[in-house]
């Protein structure tokens, strides 16, 4: 991993612009998040730019494009290979955590494609997901474009802040990131059961005779 980071660190500033903008489109259209996850390569942009070889509003805008594209085609990859999709043997191992994805799609829909763009693996997998289930496309786009924006702006920037320091910055926000997701999805699963409870329970409850 070292050895790949350095030669994203020492190319050439249009292919170290290239090397960033693929990795993070692949991690949501081709899984390769898996492998490396995409703030890594967000992170690592941001350092380019702070040695100078890139301008930073540039690579903000490449990573920001890359992962609104990389997940529209991740889209489009789930709308039409759907079951085949995740059925797949790689995902095996993860078939836990896949379950948990489509579980929170299912209850949150668009706030979860938002969301999912701060945890690595619901990151590469929310977008696919979206498509099996038929969400919307537009609506979609509007949450998955919001994610990209917030996303790819902040790890660039957290990189360009960083410098050298990149590498236990990428780890710590990456970590500390996702544990705030999660615990927002469990306040928002909590909040959910107690208002279906409730509304439950005024239903069940027989209506009161006119006087």
């Amino acid at each position: 991993m070292s050895g790949f980071v350095d030669t994203i660190l020492n190319v050439s500033p249009l292919l170290a612009l290239t090397l960033v903008g693929l990795l993070v489109f692949a991690e949501d259209a081709l899984f390769v998040g898996f492998v490396l996850p995409g703030e890594t390569a967000a992170v690592l942009g941001g350092v380019v730019a702070s040695r100078g070889h890139v301008q930073l509003w540039m690579m903000m805008i490449l990573v920001v494009v890359a992962a609104i594209i990389g997940d529209t085609v991740g889209y489009e990859i789930g709308k039409r290979f759907g079951p085949k999709l995740l059925n797949m043997k790689v995902l095996n191992k993860r078939r836990a955590k896949l379950d948990k994805a489509q579980d929170f799609l299912r209850r949150r829909g668009g706030s979860a494609v938002f969301l999912g763009r701060f945890v690595a693996f619901f990151r590469a997998v929310m977008p696919a997901l979206a498509g099996t289930s038929q969400m919307h496309y537009p609506r979609f786009l509007a949450f998955n474009a919001a994610g990209g924006l917030v996303w790819g702006a902040g790890f660039v920037l957290l990189g360009f802040l960083a410098g050298n320091s990149y590498e236990a910055v990428a780890k710590a926000a990456g970590r500390d990131i996702t544990a705030v997701v999660l615990v927002a999805i469990v306040i928002a699963f909590i909040i959910w059961r107690v208002r279906k409870a409730r509304r439950e329970h005024s239903n069940e409850q027989p209506a009161a005779e006119p006087e």
